[in-house]
């Protein structure tokens, strides 16, 4: 079966009787203009059917044991085929998602309205939204709009969010998911290696976060997790920096906190090394304290164990550690976020609540840190996880942080393998060169030199 259809045949399967989901893939806002922002595609709609195309909707519902699920997309334009490429077909749209309905997303209303009207007998009939509001002043989203509408079309109608359903199947990871989460963590070494080789005095923090974004896009990434965090000096100090446009003094450290993605799912890594390639004493013995702390996390991050927990784990040990290297002032001051989130379609993926505990399948990050403002040390050291029936895994294993592999040696730089055409080009310039070097030849002999 389609991935997408067995993950919507689970959502069926928990979803109640007498009840009816919609979805939206979402739309651009404008910007100014005829410019709009660039999109980005639900991602619950994204999780249900793989599509990542604006204005589609996904209907779903059940009701006395009859199922059925409706993909609405937007009919092809033949002019705006012309001016910026062809929508997606029927065909196309029905094959990556496993669904075998596909109508005109002009039809959705109705079809919502018929649908109403046949089950407005049904007392306790449902209709799921994904409600997704962060702050109380953002605009509203197309699912919060039409939810509107239909509390004023049908006042009797019962209207929730799907978000605690979702949430439980996207905690746990499938193996198709792992295996995107693997592909941007190894993308986002590629970058960090990079970083390392090309960082010294003088740079800009700009152009740090420029080399980064060269090698996700020289590895076919056309989006970053989230907004690159490249700070050196006091801003690393600073936990969500992002100006980045700092010149990088000798003697500081660099603090990046950045990913790739791949099919959406995030990598979310940091990483903080000397701008000139050489920790001195103090740098270094901060380091190794950040760097205990995340060893502690990660060998305690199991199933059965809450987040909450690992957080208080690295609090308990900076209390009893700190002091003996001359910081006096509570742990708070020097350390102030947790220690991990969900990570996947998201960065701050869905979790499961304060009181939710950690089960096989579930990605999380392992990132302490250490921000001493009055020595301009700021410290962050990010992995990724994946909690295993009897552990967790290390996802970012090959991403160095021993601060003996990081200075002084130089990190090679990793080149990808010449494809198929680029072998063939090559040849063919080197025939060329030699048949010059032959005409050459036989012009100095027809010359006497």
């Amino acid at each position: 079966m389609n991935l997408y259809s067995e993950r919507r045949k689970r959502v069926f399967e928990k979803l109640q009787d007498n009840a009816a989901l919609l979805l939206f893939s979402g739309k651009a806002p404008m910007r100014s203009e005829d410019e709009a922002y660039d999109f980005s595609i639900n991602r619950n709609f994204y999780y249900l059917t793989g599509l990542d195309k604006e204005d589609m909707a996904l209907l779903m519902y059940k009701n006395d044991e009859v199922i059925r699920e409706i993909l609405f997309i937007l009919p092809y334009d033949e002019t705006l085929a012309r001016w910026v490429g062809g929508r997606m077909s029927a065909e196309e749209a029905g094959a990556i998602s496993g669904g075998e309905d596909v109508e005109d997303r002009g039809d959705l209303q109705d079809i919502v309205a018929s649908l109403l009207n046949r089950n407005r007998k049904e007392n306790d009939f449902v209709f799921f939204f994904d409600l997704w509001h962060y702050t109380f002043d953002q605009e509203e989203t197309l699912a919060v709009r039409f939810a509107h509408t239909l509390r004023e079309k049908y006042p009797y109608l019962p209207i929730s969010d799907i978000y605690p359903l979702l949430t439980q199947m996207r905690l746990v990871k499938d193996e198709e998911e792992i295996a995107c989460l693997r592909k941007a963590i190894h993308t986002t070494n590629l970058g960090i290696r990079q970083m390392m080789r090309t960082c010294k005095p003088g740079l800009n923090e700009m152009v740090m976060e420029g080399i980064f974004n060269f090698v996700l896009a020289k590895s076919l990434c056309k989006l970053n997790a989230f907004k690159t965090i490249a700070a050196s000096g006091k801003r690393a100090t600073i936990l969500h920096y992002s100006d980045n446009d700092q010149i990088m003094e000798d003697g500081e450290l660099f603090l990046c906190d950045l990913g790739a993605t791949y099919g959406y799912y995030c990598a979310d890594i940091s990483r903080t090394f000397p701008v000139n390639g050489k920790f001195n004493d103090r740098q270094r013995e901060i380091y190794e304290i950040v760097l205990h702390a995340q060893k502690l996390v990660k060998e305690h991050a199991k199933p059965g164990v809450k987040m909450k927990e690992l957080n208080q784990l690295v609090i308990d040990y900076y209390r009893e550690e700190l002091p003996k290297h001359g910081l006096y002032e509570d742990v708070s001051e020097y350390y102030f976020h947790s220690v991990s989130h969900h990570l996947g379609l998201d960065t701050h993926d869905v979790d499961g609540g304060l009181g939710a505990v950690l089960q096989a399948g579930n990605v999380i990050t392992d990132e302490p840190g250490l921000y001493l403002s009055d020595e301009g040390i700021g410290i962050r050291i990010e992995d990724d996880l994946l909690i295993t029936e009897e552990g967790c895994e290390v996802l970012s294993e090959e991403i160095m942080k021993d601060p003996d592999e990081i200075v002084p040696q130089e990190v090679p730089e990793v080149k990808p393998e010449p494809s198929k055409d680029e072998i063939i080009l090559l040849d063919n310039h080197r025939k060329v060169y030699n048949k010059l070097l032959e005409i050459k030849k036989m012009a100095q002999e027809l010359l006497g030199e």
